[in-house]
């Protein structure tokens, strides 16, 4: 009887042992929800901040910046499902979120292109820079604009999108130390509605999107003050 117990014992510990090696000795942190899953700290009066780049108006009511793209199209997903988000004839409006994303290297505007999310994107141009209005397909987070609104269109309420899942469509990496093809250290913002903006010590890729939210990240130095939407016009 004694053998038995220990040899069921001797078992038991080899698959816990089992688990704990494929599972890896730090188990990884779960993607944040929403808002609330996001933990940030305050912006200490000694981070010097420098004043936000120009912009030109944009046709979605939210500026634009100025400056080159982080990066173009040409990794970017083309319609299969990307981590979990799939693209779809028509967009999805069950749920329609929209978050702002501004970008900054060295303390110089990025642009987020339109069409990200929209591959075969066909873009009209307007009095305030193209917008695009089709496409071959949807995914749930896409832009039609350069003013780094990311619009979240999904069938369902219940579903939830992080800032990794964009990038993953757009094909470039995100992580703690890289934006696309920018890398170095990085100070991200964070902020929702009614909140104050914060800053963001976690992996940006597990930041959520959401209404209102808006996420900056700056890589490198100059780091530029939070760029903060009041008017988000109608969206």
């Amino acid at each position: 009887m004694t053998v038995r117990y220990g040899a069921v014992a001797v078992v038991i510990l080899v698959v816990v042992l089992v688990i704990v090696v494929l599972s890896g000795s730090t188990p990884s942190t779960p993607a944040a929800k929403t808002a609330t899953d996001v933990k940030t700290v305050p912006i200490p009066a000694s981070l010097h901040l420098v004043a936000d780049p120009p912009t030109t108006p944009g046709y979605e009511g939210v500026s634009i910046p100025i400056g080159p793209k982080l990066a173009t199209l040409a990794s970017a997903a083309t319609g299969q499902t990307v981590d979990g988000v799939q693209c779809q004839a028509g967009e999805q409006l069950v749920s329609h979120v929209h978050t702002r994303l501004t970008i900054f290297v060295n303390g110089e505007a990025r642009v987020i292109p339109y069409g990200v999310g929209v591959p075969g994107a066909q873009a009209v141009q307007t009095p305030h820079g193209a917008f695009v209005e089709t496409g071959s397909c949807f995914y749930w987070v896409h832009t039609h604009q350069e003013d780094g609104i990311i619009h979240v269109e999904s069938p369902s309420t219940s579903l939830s999108f992080t800032l990794g899942q964009f990038f993953a469509e757009w094909g470039i990496p995100l992580n703690a130390t890289q934006v696309g093809p920018a890398t170095g250290k990085l100070t991200v913002f964070f902020t929702a509605p009614g909140k104050k903006v914060g800053i963001y010590k976690g992996n940006p890729a597990d930041l959520p999107l959401g209404d209102h939210y808006q996420i900056q990240i700056d890589v490198g130095t100059p780091i530029v003050k939070p760029v903060d939407v009041t008017n988000w016009a109608g969206l």
